[in-house]
């Protein structure tokens, strides 16, 4: 049985509304262990009978059987498979990788064929030693000569086994000695046991073959043998092994390996698409990052005030009085407020604006007439000295406490307790100055205030007992809704009607976070937005990519690349790129964050969100590259390789 049988092969090619035939029916046996040459002039049709022969290309019509098995019925995967462990190519044109060193150019077959990467090293250095060229394994291909880089293509085609030989034209781009040098290797493979067939239109480099082939407008016209065929005892058996669809963790990591060579190749380019990503991942890390900063600044400062609370406010559809204050709450609804089932306490409140003066200074403040309850409802004592008691109230005590605001603007030189201070020319004595509470979310100075005691408010400052709140402190906030609304019927009852409005602020804090949360969400798409807008840049990048490369990929799968292995390549290289884009992006995100809590800025950072950040852009890269990846994987051989 002959190594490759050819029966009625036709090839024709659409041009227009017709088909152009380039082969006619071609008839053809080759044994194992030849050395023949197939000549003819240009158009012949020669190149592509190599392209069929060498499973780079199907044919029209006709039958095509290697080693007894029929190529025709062939899948891409097994077709893949003879070109990697049957046939190697030498072309003219040598079709090197112009980012890989002599030795990887050499070792590609041996990739796609699952050969460790020590071992195909090694057996790609010894080919390049046999060959003359043990001291260019690190040279690119634009650094070697016609007839070195053509002894690569050697070297590659023989990394497999390379039980057959097909050389395009091996001495078309050399000078007559590199060229004589280059035909005698091969017939040092044929000597070797090789079936080693050259396509050439030189009748010189086809006297070098034992048998001859001349072929002519698609069809054979001559067939002569110059030398007998040498005895092959070996019998070549073209049965593809069954192979996993999924690929295997070495397959990975050097499609992670070669995504990485050419992104460094082009690493202006992989910038400009890892900016994309970057930007993307930092302003997800960032935004979300500010509005889980700003949520939990608000909710920390409703804490602040106290979550337990209800303020119970005149409704403002009543008549108003003197300093604005309505005639609605008077002191004595707060004492029956206390006797509410649930409830702590109650702190009657009057406030209003006066002139402070002391030390010579005026300062305008704002002041609160409270019950000493204030303390234990609010969280908030005096940092010097005490607060009022119950005796100070009874007795309509001239006393006042503080806040650190109004200490720096009237007793910025000295220590205040025991000194007077007037309030609208009304004298009181400082007993206590409170800790500070800075700002409220509004931008309320909280510090600058003066808190004295409630009846000598009422009496002394404000001529009036109607109260501006009653604030409630209920022991359990389980059952806030239900005393909130005893509180509302007691009071309805006591004035007759209701005019009175509260605030709850277990369902302030409730309310708050849900609008936060929606900030958030908010602040979370735009960030996502030019996430996708990084994706879109990372499909673009490749698209232009895999144009760039349909060359290399042509060679990748003469030398045996399936088309799983082209798409695991390019889809490597995007997932590469938007990994590497995730992590610098949650790295600047991270460092921007620092600088804004530099800046004074709340900023809370989460790990789960950087981490799903991260593998949002690498999902992004998956995605978004998935069809160039494709594209590049279902390319012709033959059209990807005269594609320069």
């Amino acid at each position: 049985m002959a190594l490759i049988e050819l029966s009625g092969i036709r090839k024709h090619y659409p041009a227009g509304e017709q088909d152009v035939e380039v082969l006619h029916g071609i008839d053809l046996s080759i044994e194992a262990g030849e050395f023949m040459a197939i000549m003819g002039s240009s158009g012949s049709g020669k190149s592509t009978l190599m392209h069929l022969l060498g499973c780079l290309d199907q044919p029209s019509g006709g039958e095509y059987r290697f080693a007894g098995r029929l190529v025709t019925e062939m899948d891409h995967e097994q077709l893949a498979w003879l070109r990697r462990e049957m046939f190697g190519f030498v072309f003219q044109s040598y079709h090197l990788v112009g980012t890989a060193s002599a030795w990887e150019n050499v070792a590609l077959p041996a990739i796609y064929a699952g050969m460790p990467r020590e071992e195909r090293k090694q057996r790609a250095q010894r080919l390049l030693g046999e060959l003359g060229l043990g001291e260019r394994l690190e040279h690119l291909p634009n650094q070697l000569s016609g007839g070195q880089q053509q002894r690569v293509s050697i070297a590659r085609a023989l990394m497999n086994g390379g039980k057959v030989i097909l050389a395009d034209e091996p001495t078309g781009a050399l000078d007559s000695v590199s060229g004589e040098a280059v035909m005698e290797q091969l017939r040092e493979l044929a000597r070797q046991g090789h079936t080693v067939i050259v396509i050439t239109h030189d009748a010189e480099v086809a006297a070098h073959a034992d048998r001859v082939v001349e072929i002519h407008d698609g069809r054979v016209i001559d067939d002569r043998r110059h030398r007998p065929l040498h005895e092959d005892s070996s019998r070549v058996v073209a049965e593809p092994p069954a192979q996993s669809s999924l690929p295997d963790a070495a397959e990975v990591g050097e499609a992670v390996v070669m995504a990485l060579r050419s992104l460094r190749a082009n690493w202006l380019r992989t910038l400009l698409t890892l900016l994309g990503i970057v930007i993307g991942v930092g302003a997800v890390v960032v935004m979300l990052a500010i509005g889980e900063g700003a949520k939990q600044d608000v909710v920390a400062r409703i804490n602040d005030q106290g979550t337990n609370l209800l303020v119970i406010r005149p409704d403002r559809g009543q008549q108003r009085v003197a300093d604005g204050v309505i005639a609605t709450l008077v002191p004595e609804d707060a004492e029956a407020l206390k006797q509410l089932p649930n409830v702590r306490t109650a702190v009657p409140e009057i406030s209003g604006s006066v002139t402070a003066r002391a030390n010579g200074q005026d300062a305008s403040t704002n002041v609160q007439a409270v019950t000493p309850d204030f303390t234990s409802l609010r969280d908030w004592r005096p940092a010097q000295g005490i607060f009022f008691g119950e005796q100070d109230q009874k007795a309509y005590a001239p006393v006042a406490v503080i806040g650190q605001t109004v200490k720096e603007k009237l007793f910025a030189d000295g220590d205040p307790l025991g000194q007077f201070v007037m309030l609208d020319s009304i004298p009181f004595q400082v007993i206590g100055v409170m800790s500070a509470q800075g700002a409220t979310n509004w931008g309320e100075d909280q510090d600058d205030v003066v808190f004295v005691p409630l009846s000598t408010g009422t009496l002394r400052l404000f001529g009036q007992n109607y109260l501006r709140s009653i604030t409630l402190a209920v022991d359990d906030v389980a059952y806030i809704d239900d005393t909130e609304q005893a509180a509302v019927e007691l009071l309805t009852q006591r004035h007759g009607q209701k005019d009175v409005r509260v605030f709850n602020m277990a369902s302030l804090l409730d309310m708050v976070s849900q609008t936060q949360n929606t900030l958030t969400v908010l602040l979370g798409s735009i960030a996502a937005i030019s996430l996708l807008v990084g994706g879109i840049g990372v499909m673009n990048i490749m698209l232009v990519s895999v144009t760039e490369r349909i060359h290399e990929i042509g060679i990748r799968m003469a030398t045996g690349a399936r088309q799983r292995n082209i798409l695991q390549q390019f889809l490597t290289e995007a997932v590469v790129v938007s990994a590497l884009g995730g992590i610098i992006g949650v790295t600047v995100g991270v460092l921007v964050g620092g600088l804004l809590i530099w800046l004074g800025m709340a900023i809370v950072f989460s790990v789960p969100v950087m981490v799903a950040a991260f593998l949002c852009a690498t999902l992004i890269g998956l995605l978004f590259g998935f069809a160039p990846a494709l594209k590049a994987a279902r390319l012709n051989p033959v059209e990807a390789l005269s594609n320069d």
